[in-house]
């Protein structure tokens, strides 16, 4: 499953290319980072993720 928008992505590269596999890694990324945020929260007995989580 994707998370990211490639287009997006792609606007902030601003000339610069970016390969497939890039694009999985930075994927791979945001699912370890939501998890770990995720974890955190629940470990703080929280429900609601906010920006210190991550």
């Amino acid at each position: 499953m994707a998370y990211i928008v490639k287009s997006a992505v792609r606007g902030l590269l601003k000339g610069m290319r970016a390969s497939e596999d890039f694009f999985g890694e930075l994927d791979a990324l945001i699912a370890r980072r939501c998890k770990r945020a995720i974890d955190r929260a629940k470990g703080n007995g929280r429900k609601t993720l906010r920006a210190y989580d991550v």
